[in-house]
């Protein structure tokens, strides 16, 4: 017995099966009627099914039969999953024969398939995917099923939809019940932008970063849950954090900050020219931006001309407790130079609205997501030297979206659309 199912072929399900009693009939039905790419994930469990319990289609068929029926909510057509059939088929099984048992199995296994593939392809989405590795792509038909197969709870799994993002089955809920307290088209219009690009974020399985730049949000997910959420500052509608996927791959402790030319001019020129030094301030003038800059002295520094806008100087802020990057920053490849950072403004936090940042990401409680970063806590900044560098153990996708669509007590309702992405209009 063992030596079969060890060895596999074509006595493997004959020989589990007869273990089981009634079942060899049901498992060689089963490898019978899965075929091709099906019948690649059925050998690799033995034939084994996944919707039946008990020699009977299971409840949780009932629950994906319901979720077809609402495939409207996801911008599908039930039609295309030939619901009827598989209710058919399921009547049809209740009578304990194996072959329409298994005849119903394989047959919610292609549907299943056919119905999250669908759901998992992202439509007219304005993201720019920094990384290949991070860019939705058609999961294969072994890989959708095994992704449910082994998950703690199929039935959990299918009920929640937890192939999806938790942003999706959130938003796929406001559309259900817009579609239901018959909301205008326009609410409905903007609902369907914001489903869409939940859509083409990872599930909670997949270990990532969410940051949502409408309500001022970070979520990070791992093993099937989410593991922390907090406050975030995010840019200012002149200034909007942009829409990107990528992957985080280190962490800078101690970081100096490099202040960009028209703050220079506007903020740090006036002081010094009003008296104060850069070193009294906080700063130090490289002469500048590669990685060999030297430290300029004041005699080499035309300060007028900085303020006046006639010469650009590389001016950073050294690190400290009042340096805008705080203690750590985490960074990932990107030509706009944006990440995420410490902050010693905690009151900002406080505020509902929360875009007051240039682009970057400020962090409510940067030393917890470092710590879920790195797999344990961050070294002491104090001791670190400035600008350290400490690569994570595996790089982390990191998707920054937008969300203006949330739930009320009324219903269905909007943020403000703060960077004007819901028109299409940026």
């Amino acid at each position: 017995m063992l030596l079969a199912l060890v060895l596999g072929g074509v006595n493997a399900p004959s020989a589990l099966a007869a273990d089981r009693g009634d079942a060899p009939s049901l498992a060689e039905r089963i490898r019978a009627e899965a075929r091709g790419k099906y019948d690649d994930f059925y050998e690799g469990r033995n034939y084994r099914p996944i919707w039946l319990a008990n020699g009977r289609v299971g409840p949780t068929a009932d629950k994906f039969l319901s979720q077809i029926a609402n495939a409207r909510a996801d911008g599908l057509d039930p039609s295309d999953y030939d619901a009827d059939e598989l209710r058919t088929m399921i009547r049809e099984a209740r009578s304990g024969n194996a072959r329409a048992l298994a005849d119903a199995e394989v047959a919610l296994s292609r549907a299943f398939v056919r119905f999250v593939t669908d759901m998992r392809d992202p439509q007219d989405v304005d993201m720019t995917f920094l990384d290949k590795s991070v860019k939705p792509r058609k999961r294969s038909t072994s890989a959708v099923l095994r992704a449910a197969a082994i998950a703690p709870s199929f039935s959990t799994y299918v009920t929640n939809m937890e192939w999806m993002s938790p942003h999706y089955v959130r938003q796929r809920t406001l559309m259900t019940k817009a579609m239901k307290t018959g909301s205008s088209e326009e609410k409905l219009r903007r609902i369907s932008i914001n489903l869409e690009r939940a859509r083409i974020l990872p599930s909670a399985w997949t270990h990532h970063i969410v940051v949502d730049s409408a309500s001022g949000r970070l979520w990070y997910y791992q093993a099937g849950a989410q593991k922390g959420t907090m406050r975030v500052v995010v840019g200012k509608p002149e200034s909007p954090t942009p829409m990107y996927a990528g992957v985080v791959q280190y962490a800078v402790l101690r970081p100096y900050w490099n202040v960009p030319v028209d703050l220079t001019r506007k903020l740090i020129a006036p002081k010094v020219l009003a008296g104060k030094t850069l070193a009294s301030i906080g700063y130090e003038a490289l002469s500048d931006w590669s990685e060999n800059a030297q430290k300029l002295s004041p005699s080499q520094i035309d300060w007028r001309a900085v303020a006046n806008g006639k010469q650009e100087l590389r001016v950073r802020q050294l690190p400290g407790p009042r340096n805008s990057m705080g203690k750590v920053k985490f960074m990932f490849p990107n030509e706009t130079g944006i990440f995420l950072h410490d902050t010693p403004e905690r009151n900002l936090f406080k505020q509902e609205n929360r875009h007051f940042s240039n682009g970057c990401v400020r962090l409510e409680d940067a030393a917890t997501l470092g710590k879920w970063l790195m797999g344990r806590p961050l070294p002491n900044g104090a001791a670190a030297q400035p600008d350290q560098v400490q690569p994570l153990p595996a790089p982390v996708p990191i998707y920054m979206t937008y969300f203006t669509t949330t739930e009320t007590k009324a219903g269905v309702g909007f943020l403000k659309d703060v960077y004007r992405r819901d028109n299409g209009r940026s």
